[in-house]
């Protein structure tokens, strides 16, 4: 693999095996975080996977078996969607000083 846009582009098969290799993530939790982000209506799949990626990054550990506990996936996938939003605020917030 040349760089990381190259993973965006990977087969799911392949996608999904470099998410358990690198944060020890099952297809199960794989597929329920990629169902929640598309029911969340972002169907891009490529905005999908970057938005999969970041939230494993801040949740996910490579050194042993992800566990979220009854309920706690679906909170963690909120708290990262409300913080994504939070900075999309707070951007626009400063472009539009900036434009002011």
């Amino acid at each position: 693999m040349e760089t990381i846009e190259d993973l965006f582009h990977l087969p799911d098969l392949q996608f999904a095996q470099f998410c358990e290799r690198k944060f020890s993530l099952n297809k199960g939790i794989y597929n329920t975080i990629d169902n929640w982000f598309y029911k969340m209506d972002v169907r891009n799949i490529l905005d999908r996977r970057k938005m999969i990626l970041q939230f494993m990054s801040m949740n996910c550990s490579n050194k042993k078996k992800v566990k979220f506990g009854p309920g706690g996936l679906t909170k963690k996938l909120e708290n990262f969607l409300d913080q994504k939003n939070e900075v999309l605020q707070a951007n626009q917030k400063v472009f539009s000083t900036i434009n002011s």
